[in-house]
């Protein structure tokens, strides 16, 4: 197994995963009414929604490039840029769930052809801010890919959650359910 491996079908998942609660939202309040979730927060100096969303495809995309030693695709400034400005111009749900699928088709195009990455690689991870993370491969994997992708994803359900749509710990590991044991669901 290769540490693409490893992100590839975690971003998949936890975005297919992210884009139904968006569609949950819309479904249980129809005609705009979930468009101002997007603008929703945990906290007044936390960012909205529509924020978390755009970060966690950014970081999906970058999780895959930085493995692969590529400069980021253009569409990584894009939801920078987005995210940043995001309580001025939340966008739509649409919006949202089109910028997770479009990150969706960059993850799978990038995994098509990942190259081995060794765990030992180096890796130096610069900051916005100047800070310099010197790290290997697999620990960027491990100590910053994921944890911060699983940070704006939690960050995403947890505001849902708060605005009261109806989510669940089944929507939350949707993917598990290809694993289940046939006659082992309490329903059956």
């Amino acid at each position: 197994m290769t540490l693409p491996d490893v992100l590839s079908p975690t971003y998949m998942q936890m975005l297919r995963a992210l884009s139904a609660w968006l569609g949950k939202a819309e479904a249980q309040r129809p005609n705009g009414g979930a468009e101002s979730l997007l603008a929703a927060r945990l906290a007044p100096d936390m960012f909205p929604l529509s924020t978390q969303v755009r970060f966690a495809c950014v970081q999906a995309q970058e999780g895959m490039f930085r493995l692969r030693g590529q400069e980021f695709p253009a569409s990584v400034a894009i939801l920078l840029d987005e995210g940043r400005n995001a309580a001025e111009r939340p966008g739509s749900i649409a919006d949202a769930r089109m910028r997770i699928a479009e990150t969706m088709a960059v993850v799978e195009a990038a995994a098509a052809d990942a190259p081995a990455v060794d765990p030992a690689m180096p890796i130096a991870h610069a900051l916005p801010q100047g800070m310099v993370f010197d790290l290997t491969a697999e620990q960027y994997v491990r100590d910053w890919a994921l944890p911060q992708f699983y940070f704006y994803v939690m960050t995403a359900y947890a505001i849902l959650r708060a605005q009261g749509v109806e989510l669940g710990k089944a929507d939350y590991v949707a993917h598990m359910f290809t694993y289940l044991r046939p006659g082992t669901s309490p329903s059956q």
